[in-house]
Order: structure tokens, then C-alpha cells, then sequence
């Protein structure tokens, strides 16, 4: 009777081998993703469980028409709440109310317009909206996820018991690896295993805190969990840039511009998360923003020091008194800075760059700011602002940003 529910098994494609049994292709497959943070959009943040095949595809127009595609937004992500039940068979179903076509159908739309789709899943045997989990069939599902034409999966750490989370996603892994398709594996354990020690090998990229809420500063306490302000999550990822690099990210949760804060502290929202070179998953109602939220997702310069080949994280410089001045090096030899200002009134910020010499053990790079001139270029206000031959002398709005890069002068 085992001998005979083993070969039923196979024969749906939920055996499960080793991780070192992957061939040299699958291998190689799985590590050419995601050699820059990811980019695109996910349902959950404004749509919570409202997801549909109709807003996939309106989604998927609306970053084709609005520039986000060509911005470099390639990822559609479909969060919780699209799947329903499992066949006799114990393949997963979607909704057949709201995903009339079938996944198949939505993915090859995605893919004729030049975008890739995205699912959601969880390592337990429910969803954090209670819908089937993945334990168990991790295999099967990762077939079902590349025959349908599924680019990148999201798993979450709902409902898991008392599972091991370093096993529970490495089976996933290896159950993706062997699915026949490349697919970016984002783990969503919200920080609690410290997945960045781990996870390298695993997946694509991992979250390093719990979720995020539309809040500049502070939390919102729900009584058994709070979500995080852009803010609080930020300070939280002090400590883990080493762990970053091309093929595997620290992930501080999705955007939340276009989601209520103000045009000011969205602006900060982003650029912070380039700086931390951060996946840029946006939240909000893409087929309805407004041209402030636009502006902000493409802005193509901000976006170009997240996505930078050289793939390391941003480092904090100094911090006093809400004021914190950032670097991040870059492939060419450039370098980023922020001022950002998290105080509710204006701060005058002095920098005397002859006075100053950032220098980076992670990359081995150093300004030398004494002897080496850079040309300066305000990301945000689209125009060359001068030299680090004489100081820097700005004030910086309220809960926002100063966001400068930095060319070596010829």
C-alpha cells in the first residue's frame, strides 16, 4: 500500500528529492535571478484579499501606459487569497469566481506585455488569510507554478506550527529548482529566524522585519502584532548589509508610497529603500495614482542607485539629533548620499566634504574627499548642483530628503 500511494505521488510530481541532486542547469537557472533587487508591484498593501483577474491585467496595462515597465517595474504579484481548495489530486485551485481564465491564461497576458507574474503561498498548512497552504505539496505546487508560466513566489510563515523555517524553505527551494522554470524566491518570515544568516543559498530574497504600514514614524499595535512605519523599519536594518549582494537581498517589506503619507514622506520612503538597495515591490492602486506618486516610482535616477550592479547596501555615516546622512558606493566609482531629515520642522545641514572621508570596508571604496573632486547631481530636483569642491550648505524640508550622486570630476 506505501509502494502504491509513493508512485501516485510521483506520478503528480510531489517527489521530493535532495537540494544536491539539482543539475547544473537548474542550478544555474535559479542563480542568474534577481542579480539587481527585484521591481515590480504586489496586490496586498492596497488590495489586501480584493485580488482578481481584472485587476491583474488592469495593473498590468496601467505599468505598461504609465511608464513603470520601462522604469524597470517588471514583477505582477499576486498576494493572498487567490487560491481556494485542491483537487482530488491535491493540485491547487484558484478562485474560480475571480480567476475565470485560469492562472495560465493570466500569466501568458502578464507575459505579452512585457511583464512577469508573480504568486503567493505560505510554508504552513494555511495562508495568513486561511486560505491552502503549501505544507506537503511543495513540489506539486512549484510544478503547477511553472507550467502555468509563474515568474516569482512569495512565502509567507503563517499557520506553521512548529516547523523549522530554515528546512521548510529549503524544501521549497529545491522544490522550485526542480520545477523547469527560473523563479525569484522571496521567503517571508518576517525576520524571526534571522533568514539572512541562512537563507543565501535558499532564495532570492527574505524579509528582515515584520510587515509595513502607510506610517512615516511609529507603529500600529493590532494586540497579537504591529505593523511598522518606514521608519521603524529602517532603523532595523542596521547590522545586516553584509548579508546583501547581486542574487540575494534583505527585503524591508513592500512600498507603501501612494498609500496615504504625505508626498514629502513618500519621497523619503523611496529613497531610503534605494539606499538600502531594497527590493522596489510598489503597493498602491497603480492604474489610479496620482502624478506626485508617479513621479516618485519612476523617477529613473533614484531607481538607478537602488538597481546599481555593484549590489551593496548603504551605510549610515553619522546620525544626530533626526538627522542622518547616508552613502552608498557604486560600480563606476560614483557614490550616492541622503540627508534625510526625520524631524517635523526644516533642518540646516552643513557639510564640509574636505573635512570628511567616508570610506567602506564592505567594498574596500573611499571617497578621499581631500584630494578627489566630485560633481554633484540633486536626484530629485533633476539638476547639477555643483562640486564637493566647497561645503555642502542645505536645509532639508520636513520628513524628507536631500538625495545627491556623487561623479568623480575628470
Amino acid at each position: 500500500m506505501k509502494r502504491r500511494i509513493l508512485l501516485v505521488a510521483c506520478l503528480v510530481g510531489v517527489c521530493a528529492a535532495p537540494l544536491a541532486a539539482q543539475t547544473p542547469r537548474e542550478t544555474k537557472l535559479y542563480a542568474q535571478l534577481a542579480l539587481t533587487p527585484p521591481m515590480g508591484w504586489n496586490s496586498w498593501n492596497k488590495f489586501a484579499c480584493n485580488v482578481s483577474e481584472q485587476l491583474i491585467r488592469e495593473t498590468a496595462d496601467a505599468m505598461v501606459a504609465n511608464g513603470m515597465r520601462d522604469a524597470g517595474y517588471v514583477y505582477v504579484n499576486i498576494d493572498d487569497c487567490w487560491q481556494v481548495s485542491r483537487d482530488s489530486l491535491g493540485f491547487i485551485q484558484a478562485d474560480p469566481q475571480r480567476f475565470p481564465s485560469g492562472m495560465k491564461a493570466l500569466a501568458d497576458y502578464v507575459h505579452s506585455k512585457g511583464l512577469k507574474l508573480g504568486v503567493y503561498s505560505d510554508a504552513g498548512w494555511r495562508t495568513c488569510a486561511g486560505r491552502p497552504g503549501t505544507r506537503g505539496h511543495e513540489f506539486q505546487d512549484a510544478k503547477s507554478y511553472a507550467a502555468w508560466g509563474v515568474d516569482y513566489l512569495k512565502f509567507d510563515w503563517c499557520n506553521t506550527d512548529n516547523l523549522n523555517a530554515h528546512g521548510a524553505y529549503q524544501t521549497m527551494s529545491a522544490a522550485l529548482r526542480q520545477a523547469g522554470r527560473p523563479i525569484v524566491f522571496s521567503l517571508c518570515e518576517w525576520g524571526s529566524n534571522k533568514a539572512w544568516t541562512w537563507a543565501k543559498d535558499i532564495g532570492h530574497l527574505w524579509r528582515t522585519t515584520g510587515d509595513i504600514t502607510a506610517r512615516f514614524e511609529g507603529t500600529v499595535d493590532h494586540g497579537t502584532w504591529k505593523s511598522l512605519s518606514a521608519m521603524a523599519i529602517l532603523d532595523l536594518q542596521q547590522g545586516l548589509r553584509q548579508y546583501a549582494g547581486p542574487g540575494h537581498w534583505n527585503d524591508p517589506d513592500m512600498l507603501e508610497v501612494g498609500n496615504g503619507m504625505k508626498v514629502n514622506e513618500d519621497r523619503a520612503h523611496f529613497t531610503m529603500w534605494s539606499m538600502l538597495a531594497a527590493p522596489l515591490i510598489a503597493g498602491n492602486d497603480i492604474a489610479h495614482m496620482t502624478p506626485e506618486t508617479r513621479a516618485i516610482l519612476t523617477n529613473t535616477e533614484v531607481i538607478a542607485i537602488d538597481q546599481d550592479s555593484l549590489g551593496v547596501q548603504g551605510l549610515q555615516y553619522s546620525a544626530s539629533d533626526s538627522v542622518e546622512i547616508w552613502f552608498k558606493p557604486l560600480a563606476n566609482g560614483d557614490w550616492a548620499m541622503t540627508v534625510l531629515n526625520r524631524r517635523t520642522t526644516p533642518q540646516r545641514v552643513v557639510f564640509d566634504w574636505k573635512k570628511q572621508e567616508v570610506s567602506d570596508s564592505l567594498s574596500g571604496r573611499a571617497t578621499h574627499f581631500a584630494s578627489t573632486v566630485y560633481r554633484l547631481r540633486d536626484l530629485w530636483a533633476d539638476k547639477d548642483v555643483g562640486s564637493t569642491s566647497r561645503p555642502l550648505a542645505v536645509e532639508v524640508p520636513p520628513q524628507d530628503v536631500l538625495a545627491l550622486r556623487l561623479r568623480r570630476q575628470k
